[in-house]
This record gives structure tokens, C-alpha cells and sequence, in this order.
């Protein structure tokens, strides 16, 4: 099996982490991917602090391995979840939609690593400066909000431009994916839609059975005109949010109204008006399994191609 930094750092078997999906990543699926020598990351979301509150103390009983918590900055209870988790002293943070410096001390004072997700070079500095443990450095692939820069191009850069681990995240969904990560200077990777379909995760069938049911162009991202895109399936909701988005007779309001809640009624199963976030891998996603059958599969192949890249690779002395 395949070890790093990361490992250490954290206190896990595996460099892996699951990620922090609003409405989906609760205590269950946190703890069974942590049981299974990975990190799980609870989601925050949108939700209260005493909803976070009750998911730790749960997952506490569920696991007795490390696991984190996402918190989305633009949550209107960010201040009193970040409270939460310093009490709580969780393992890990990780964090979006905002800038966490105002609370990244009382994490750390706490023992809590803090690893914020990051969209380019820019931010990845900026939150080194303030302290942060390591980053994850997202590309545009991934599911839900995105930035601009794809993975492969963004994970050697911020590579280069920090001294802190670098967490790769966006695209990947298999042991290739982990291979790549690794080969760009990663520690370790983020992975969120290969965990939709594990058999620990709550959201509806429907749900799972798009995911199991895509291909390699089934996603869409929408949004950009707002100034935050998201990467959802193609459904109809997208597909009408979508349309909507280049008509120049309805506003911004408009437009921001019509995706409030779709990310629930996707998870309660609304194939019309839920929002399916997914990442592109989504046709790479077969089979549901468990967490730790996930977990194990993706390791074992990112062993195998690390193994055999070597073959490929001829090293004359007389051309270096």
C-alpha cells in the first residue's frame, strides 16, 4: 500500500481524504472512510452548530480514528461551528467558500490541522502565510463549486509556490487519478464522487444510480455568470438553469434563487429539480461498495501503475 507525508501528518493509514459534501458527508460515511484508514470529512454545509456538534459526538462512537470537518465559510454559522470543532478538537479542518484566517488560531492552538481548499497559487500562499497545515489544491474538474484552473495544471503549481503538503483534489476517482497526484508533487488526494455510491453514504438511490449511470460527458457547469460556477450531472435542472443563465431578462436574484435547495432535493432524490453535484469522474464509478472496498481498489491500482511506469522509463547515461 501506498504511504506519505500525509499519513504522518495526520494520522491515517492511507493519503486519502473524503470530501466534505454539503448535505451528504455526515457522520456515517466520515467514519467508515476513516475506519477504513482514510480521512472522513464531516460537511458542515449550510447547517447549524449544533448539528455539526451532534455529528462528531457521533462519529466519536462510530470511529476511533482520526476524521475532520469541512466548514463552507459562507455558512451563516461559520463562526459558531468553528467554535464547535476547537472544543471538539477533531483531527483535521478543511475549509471553503471563504477565507478561514480569523479562526485558523484557536484550530491550531487546539491541535486541529488546518488545510483549506484552494483554487490557484494565489490563495494556496496566502493561507501558508496564516498558517494553514497544508491545502488542497482543487482543479475545475471536481463536483460542486469550482475555479477555473484543471488539475493538472494547477497541482505542480502550487506545488512550487508553497513549503506546506499539498492535497490534490478534482478528478480523481481511481488509483490512476492517485498516481498522477503523486507524480505532480502531491501528498495525497481528495476524493469526493467515487464516494457517493459507497454503501455508507445516505443520499437517495437516485442519486447513486446517476452517478453509476454517467459517462465521461455527463456533467455541466453552471453558474459562471454569478461568479461562482458549480459542476453538477446534466439533468433537468441543470439543463433549464443553464438556459436561463444567458438570458439577459432575468437577474442575478433571479437566477440565485433558482438553485436554493437543489442540492437537497437531489439528495432526497428529485430527479427534475435536484441539483446532482458530480465531479467529471463520474463515468469512471461502476459499482457501489463499501468505503473501505473503495478505499482498498484505488490503492492497490495507483500500487500497480506506480510499479510499472518504471518499465517505461529508459535512462541513458550518454543523453542526461
Amino acid at each position: 500500500m501506498i504511504k506519505t507525508k500525509l499519513c504522518e501528518l495526520l494520522g491515517i493509514k492511507y493519503p486519502i481524504i473524503q470530501g466534505g459534501m454539503a448535505w451528504i458527508s455526515d457522520a456515517h460515511l466520515a467514519s467508515a472512510v476513516s475506519n477504513a484508514g482514510g480521512l472522513g470529512i464531516i460537511a458542515a454545509g449550510n447547517a447549524t452548530a449544533n448539528w455539526v456538534q451532534e455529528q462528531i459526538q457521533l462519529a466519536k462512537t462510530l470511529t476511533a480514528k482520526p476524521f475532520g470537518v469541512n466548514i463552507m465559510l459562507m455558512n451563516p454559522h461559520s463562526a459558531d461551528i468553528a467554535k464547535v470543532v476547537a472544543n471538539e478538537k477533531i483531527a483535521a479542518v478543511t475549509t471553503g467558500a471563504g477565507d478561514p484566517s480569523i479562526f485558523m488560531e484557536s484550530w491550531l492552538e487546539n491541535g486541529i490541522k488546518v488545510m483549506p481548499l484552494v483554487p490557484s497559487s494565489a490563495f494556496a500562499k496566502r493561507f501558508t502565510k496564516k498558517g494553514a497545515t497544508a491545502v488542497i489544491a482543487e482543479g475545475s474538474e471536481a463536483g460542486g463549486h469550482i475555479g477555473d484552473l484543471t488539475t493538472m495544471a494547477l497541482i505542480p503549481q502550487v506545488v512550487d509556490a508553497v513549503d506546506i503538503p499539498v492535497i490534490a483534489a478534482g478528478g480523481i476517482g481511481d488509483g490512476r487519478g492517485i498516481a498522477a497526484a503523486l507524480m505532480l508533487g502531491a501528498v495525497g488526494v481528495q476524493v469526493g464522487t467515487r464516494f457517493l455510491v459507497a454503501k455508507e453514504c445516505a443520499i437517495h438511490q437516485n442519486y447513486k444510480n446517476k452517478i453509476l449511470k454517467a459517462n465521461d460527458i455527463s456533467t455541466i457547469a453552471t453558474g459562471k455568470r454569478l461568479g461562482h460556477p458549480v459542476r453538477a450531472l446534466k439533468t433537468p435542472f441543470t439543463r433549464t438553469f443553464s438556459s436561463k443563465e444567458y438570458d439577459i431578462a432575468i437577474s442575478n436574484d433571479e437566477l440565485m434563487a433558482l438553485g436554493v435547495g437543489a442540492l437537497k432535493l437531489a439528495v432526497d432524490g428529485d430527479e427534475q429539480n435536484g441539483c446532482f453535484m458530480a465531479g467529471q469522474i463520474a463515468g469512471l464509478v461502476h459499482e457501489e461498495q463499501t468505503a473501505a472496498e473503495i478505499i482498498a481498489e484505488m490503492l492497490t491500482q495507483a500500487g500497480t501503475v506506480l510499479r510499472e511506469t518504471a518499465k517505461f522509463v529508459l535512462y541513458d547515461k550518454g543523453a542526461c
